[in-house]
């Protein structure tokens, strides 16, 4: 079998990832596609590139030395592609590609940006994996990516991207059966979920190793279920789990959305771009650049980061455990910015 690109960025995946699960869905296959094409390709070369262990995958030193070598030829196919991608889209009208993690604000954001830009193609693609969405951004293959980065668990940020600060520190509520004994609290004690299943998706960067540190942290060490949240939900209604949740989800008949005390999980929410992204959308001109950012996007990075802004501010204010979060903490997200 002769090594082709496609091999090369499965095995830069794995690396990166940490384990074939959460490679396989980066890369949009099966896990056990993952594992055969890996089989295959550490036959081809006669010897194991990652040990397998019960945590994950880690380069063996064969795989160091091939991962050194195959990370510049995968950046350099990707610069190719970024490039011809770039040459067609000048010729082809404006369009934006935006990459996100899940968000109540992306209607609100998306439907801001339609029409503030008439005539321009704006794309959206959903990813559970901030870090490989931002690899999207740094390779052409999306313009802006507005994501989630799980506190003390930090993203890896690709060089020579913008970034702004949308939410410094969200807090992160829980969700909760409406029969549950806690579901009557305002407030939840994290010490009355202890006989609680959690249930996390470890896809999703940083979520598993950030509950994990706060529940050690509070001395818990309850049962976690692994799947992903639309499975979750079908477990919390019937209180077979509970699950962290951001504070903009709309309860249910069945289901309530709650604080915890002291808001020991928190997210801080991000926008990125790759610089001069915003000329293919034909907005580099928009705006007065009066709020261009510390970090370096220019005057229609500012105004698509204040479609997103209101946006969000419009998704957290129709949620109402968490306005009444936001007026107990006295957020500025109660009050609009100035125009």
């Amino acid at each position: 079998m002769e090594l082709e690109v496609r091999h090369l960025r499965a095995l830069c995946a794995i690396a990166d990832a940490g384990s074939l699960h959460k490679a396989a869905r980066q890369l949009g296959m099966s896990q056990p596609s993952l594992t055969t094409q890996l089989r295959r390709i550490e036959n081809s070369l006669g010897a194991e590139l990652f040990s397998r262990e019960r945590t994950g995958c880690r380069p063996t030193l064969l795989g160091h030395s091939v991962l050194s070598r195959a990370r510049p030829l995968v950046a350099g196919m990707a610069v190719l592609v970024s490039e011809a991608r770039a040459a067609a889209d000048r010729s082809a009208g404006p369009r934006l590609r935006i990459g996100s993690t899940a968000s109540r604000a992306l209607a609100g954001w998306l439907r801001r940006l339609r029409e503030r830009l008439p005539g321009t193609d704006i794309s959206l693609q959903m990813d559970v994996s901030a870090n490989a969405l931002l690899r999207q951004v740094a390779g052409g293959g999306l313009d802006v990516a507005f994501v989630h980065e799980v506190e003390g668990c930090p993203l890896r940020v690709p060089a020579g991207l913008d970034r702004r600060v949308l939410v410094e520190r969200e807090p992160q509520f829980i969700s909760l059966a409406r029969d549950h004994p806690a579901a009557g609290s305002q407030i939840v004690e994290l010490a009355d979920l202890a006989a609680d299943r959690w249930m996390i998706d470890p896809t999703v960067d940083g979520e598993w190793d950030g509950l994990r540190r706060v529940l050690g942290a509070a001395g818990l060490n309850p049962p976690v279920l692994h799947g992903d949240y639309l499975t979750a939900s079908s477990l919390i209604a019937v209180g077979e789990a509970i699950a962290p949740c951001q504070p903009t989800s709309v309860p249910r008949e069945d289901m309530v959305v709650r604080p915890l005390r002291d808001d020991p999980l928190g997210v801080r929410l991000l926008l990125f771009s790759r610089p001069g992204a915003y000329e293919g959308a034909g907005i580099a001109g928009v705006g007065t650049g009066a709020g261009a950012g510390a970090d370096g996007d220019g005057p229609g990075g500012a105004e698509v980061y204040a479609d997103l802004e209101a946006a969000y501010r419009e998704a957290a204010l129709q949620a109402v455990v968490y306005r009444q979060w936001l007026m107990r903490n006295k957020s500025p997200l109660l009050h609009a910015p100035a125009a």
